[in-house]
């Protein structure tokens, strides 16, 4: 097993689990939110300021910074100079990409496709699912009223895809920035890891 595996997900879709569960029969690591405590021990930069950024894109970030033309110290390191916004997703992006140089494991969400996307070893997944039962897990995962979870939903996809589409100048979702894109309504969640670990070993083994 040598693939670095993404997985890009819309709210409610289940990205976590799914997330876990394959790292766990794959035996490899899993980062999800794990990544902001990485990044914040990484970078120096508070936590909390990595959790209130989480997948947010803000008012002005140059998109050098994604393709590395960013401004850096004497020293290699991330330039003081940045503001602290520019500094929070400069030192994830810089995590993600150590990450993916230490060997196969699971990223959830956070540009990792794109920010990964010359590795030949990546395998990048998007997970979707049916409305009705992304209110179902989102009620029983947060204390949230009934008749507001679906603006809720919708309003933390628009988010993510404004994050994701700003930063990798790419379309959120779209099916040809991905590997395989699965509906979680359609075969659960053991259908999806049973999928991902099939198309995994398949593309690992394909000789064209």
């Amino acid at each position: 097993m040598k693939s670095i595996i993404t997985i890009s997900r819309e709210f409610g879709s289940g990205g976590r689990e799914v997330g876990r569960t394959l790292a766990r029969e794959l035996d490899i690591p899993f980062y999800d939110k794990e990544l902001l405590e990485m990044a914040s021990k990484d970078s120096g930069i508070c936590e909390e300021l990595f959790v209130k950024n989480d997948e947010s894109h803000t008012n002005s970030f140059l998109f050098s910074l994604v393709m590395g033309s960013y401004p850096v110290s004497a020293d290699g390191r991330i330039n003081p100079d940045l503001p602290l916004n520019h500094k929070i997703f400069l030192a994830q992006f810089d995590t993600i990409r150590k990450l993916g140089a230490q060997g196969p494991c699971v990223i959830v969400g956070r540009c990792a496709d794109y920010v990964l996307k010359d590795d030949p070893n990546v395998v990048n997944f998007f997970l979707t699912a049916d409305l009705a039962d992304k209110k179902a897990r989102i009620l029983g995962r947060y204390d949230i009223e009934k008749d507001k979870v679906e603006d809720f939903i919708k309003k933390t996809d628009k988010r993510r895809a404004s994050y994701y589409n700003y930063y990798t100048d790419q379309k959120w979702g779209a099916a040809p920035n991905f590997d395989l894109c699965i509906n979680t309504s359609k075969t659960g969640i053991a259908g999806a890891v049973k999928l991902m670990k099939d198309y995994i070993e398949i593309k690992e083994n394909y000789k064209p």
